[in-house]
């Protein structure tokens, strides 16, 4: 099997949830190659590329969103280390709460760093533990006490792959398997049906899994908690395909939607969505209110996704390029504009004013998701109260910013029931403020940048 390959076929899939950045680590007979850079999947690897990764039996792949650290090619990951017992690559989904003490108690024992971000402070814990641990899978169970936050996260060692999930589960990871008993991970299941492997399960929140050539066992020990998922994967991150502890992305957005409807009912004469996560709830408001749903949009398919992009320069600059109205759609018609969020409100102003020029008569704009007053500590680049509008307007303002006839945002009540089933609660910290564990004061996206007369 071309493990390279289909790394990189799961990549391409998971590409929305990272743009920044990507890589592949192959373990060839102990020997780990890899490639990583900024760009996008396709930008990063040819067919030249993949195959100098050569021909091995292990593989783990990553596409990097910042939220924490630079954008530059040295915090793209797999991070790959090499230490006494033998080489590690290690990739990672979220944030950690207490990286930067971490840092500091590595640094202050010798430790150099040469990135900015969370997965180089992991190594070192797990690194730490492989010094006295017999085995990699309990140097990473001791190590995983240690760290504290989000953290998805696949291991590579010259003879394992392992998985693990935090206690918490903050973001998700799933078991898939192809046919010749070939073991897949990965953040969300359309990766898998990239790749025709088949579903197994959901990792379970601190769950360790260790897959080897005698297969594939799990390690259980800071099990015991119910998930407490990002509910913006089911807003936002995850693509509608994907299925995520047990419940449809698809579905919710759709219930998000007919959810809307209820809480914020106008008059209107054409039901349309923001591309591409406004889309799902926007059909499922249009089947619960009866209105008809249009396509009022045409996107640019080669411009990425706008709130993941490093400054807020480079995305207001791409929805110049990204969205264009269908006059024939707009023109003299009320309309129920639906997307997933306002997170500054300069993308949603820029959006509204495509309709107005588009001639539309109304706009009434419906957010799938309850106002943003809180940071994300868990690897969701939602910004600091200052730059957050809800923090420092009402919705009414917020409208008037905008430029809508009406603003609706789904309630706290009703994002929390966005899952056909009870297998897990969330995390809405960013709506309430309150966290499923202790947060620190801030914590600031260059939090390991320290420059000359600063305190360290």
């Amino acid at each position: 099997m071309d493990v390279a390959m289909q790394a990189y076929l799961g990549l391409y899939a998971l590409q929305h949830r990272g743009q920044e950045s990507c890589g592949i680590v192959v373990n060839d007979r102990g020997v780990f190659n890899y490639h990583k850079d900024l760009g996008l999947v396709h930008e990063v690897f040819d067919k030249d590329t993949l195959h100098k990764l050569g021909s091995g039996n292990i593989a783990i792949g990553h596409v990097r969103y910042s939220t924490t650290g630079n954008s530059n090619r040295s915090n793209a990951q797999p991070l790959v280390v090499r230490h006494v017992k033998g080489p590690l690559a290690i990739a990672h989904n979220g944030n950690l709460v207490n990286a930067r003490e971490l840092r500091e108690e590595y640094e202050l024992k010798g430790a150099i760093f040469h990135s900015t971000n969370d997965t180089e402070v992991i190594s070192y814990a797990i690194t730490e533990q492989r010094l006295v641990c017999p085995s990699i899978e309990e140097a990473v169970e001791k190590a995983a006490e240690k760290i504290k936050g989000a953290f998805s996260l696949v291991i590579m060692s010259p003879k394992k792959l392992i998985a693990v999930r935090d206690p918490i589960g903050f973001r998700p990871l799933s078991l898939g398997k192809l046919d010749d008993d070939t073991f897949v991970v990965a953040s969300e299941t359309c990766a898998f049906d990239s790749i025709g492997a088949e579903f197994v399960r959901d990792i379970e929140p601190g769950e360790i899994l260790v897959i080897d050539e005698n297969g594939c066992r799990s390690i259980k020990t800071h099990c015991g908690n119910k998930p407490k998922l990002c509910v913006f994967e089911y807003v936002y991150f995850a693509r509608p395909d994907s299925v995520i502890e047990g419940s449809s992305v698809h579905k919710a957005r759709l219930k998000a939607g007919e959810y809307l409807w209820k809480e914020h009912p106008v008059d209107a004469d054409v039901v349309m969505g923001v591309p591409d996560s406004g889309l799902d709830a926007a059909l499922g408001l249009s089947r619960a209110s009866g209105i008809p749903y249009g396509v009022g949009f045409i996107k640019n398919r080669y411009v990425g996704r706008t709130f993941i992009q490093p400054n807020q320069a480079e995305r207001t600059n791409s929805v110049r390029i990204k969205l264009n109205a269908i006059s024939d759609t707009v023109k003299g018609k009320r309309i129920i504009l639906v997307d997933d969020s306002i997170v500054r409100g300069t993308t949603s102003a820029r959006i509204v004013n495509l309709l107005r020029e588009a001639g539309a008569k109304e706009i009434h704009m419906r957010i799938s998701c309850p106002p943003f007053i809180n940071p994300c500590y868990f690897g969701t680049d939602i910004d600091s109260k200052e730059n957050l509008i809800a923090c420092k307007m009402s919705v009414d303002e917020i409208r008037k910013t905008i430029g809508a006839d009406s603003l609706g945002y789904l309630s706290v009540e009703s994002v929390n029931r966005l899952t056909d089933n009870d297998r897990c609660d969330f995390c809405d910290g960013c709506f309430t403020g309150k966290y499923p564990v202790e947060v620190p004061a801030e914590m600031p996206k260059d939090k390991f940048e320290f420059r000359i007369g600063e305190s360290h």
